[in-house]
């Protein structure tokens, strides 16, 4: 794949086990891209959550970032429910 646009953004976490719950929820996507045009790479730095994806274009770029991004407040909303229960 020829990249032409690549983002990588880190966000941070309060707990390590936060972390790796989430990371658990979204490598099985990762592994499973949700287009064809754009690789994805997740990981973890301290308490930080590294994603990193570079894509074919702009297009395929900002589509997989927000995929990612409503995944990953969707997994925080729900464990932040859990941890008030």
């Amino acid at each position: 794949m020829a990249t032409s646009a690549k983002a990588t953004i880190r966000l941070k976490f309060a707990s390590d086990r936060q972390l790796t719950t989430l990371l658990d929820a979204l490598i099985p996507e990762a592994h499973g891209p949700i287009i064809r045009r754009a690789i994805v790479k997740l990981g973890k730095e301290g308490p930080y959550l590294v994603l990193t994806v570079q894509a074919e274009d702009t297009v395929a770029l900002r589509s997989t970032l927000n995929a990612y991004l409503r995944w990953i407040g969707s997994v925080v909303n729900v464990m932040s429910l859990v941890e008030q229960a």
